[in-house]
């Protein structure tokens, strides 16, 4: 007699592999992982500037490199500020001044900024200098760490196909034992 559960336990098992492909699937949302660019070599006042961030719910973090303008100089004299508000307006903008970081042969400004929901804000970059002032604007979407509402079913599933396995060979050997038995 040929038994059929090895078909049954392959279909549960593609059956169960299916599932969680369709629960991993989100929509695409601002990101997860290293900064990217919201502004990129644009003019503002007498520098080029590129803004970069890594928006997380919580403390985010923005970069601000500067090149000079062609046939200028960086002023030594150069103020940055990052000013975030929701585009909601539920809350008034919040200027965060940026620190100088010059340690990669670049200069380069870098801030942490509170973002306090998985919203989209407004971003205000101000330049200050002697040789003159300038601002871009920009906009970019706090995201959550990790995924989410799926970070549970995520980290679990290691454990489920554990427990999974385990319960599978306990029922095998079980089923086993009781055909040794009746044979006796």
């Amino acid at each position: 007699m040929v038994s059929n559960r090895p078909r049954i336990a392959a279909r549960v098992g593609a059956g169960f592999c299916g599932l969680l492909l369709l629960a991993l699937p989100r929509p695409a949302r601002a990101h997860n992982g290293p900064p990217f660019p919201i502004l990129e070599n644009q003019r503002v006042g007498p520098c080029v500037i590129s803004l970069w961030t890594h928006p997380d719910v919580g403390t985010g973090t923005f970069y601000v490199i500067v090149d000079p303008a062609p046939g200028g100089t960086i002023p030594k004299d150069l103020k940055v500020e990052i000013g975030i508000q929701p585009e909601s307006g539920r809350l008034p903008e919040v200027l965060y001044n940026a620190e100088r970081d010059d340690t990669r042969g670049q200069v380069d400004y870098k801030t942490l900024a509170q973002f306090d929901r998985d919203e989209f804000w407004r971003v205000r970059l101000v330049l200050e200098s002697s040789q003159g002032n300038g601002e871009a604007f920009s906009r970019v979407e706090a995201t959550p760490t990790g995924f989410g509402r799926w970070d549970l079913l995520f980290f679990l599933s290691p454990f489920l196909a554990v427990a999974f396995l385990w319960f599978r060979g306990m029922t095998r050997r079980r089923n086993r034992k009781k055909r040794q038995g009746q044979a006796a």
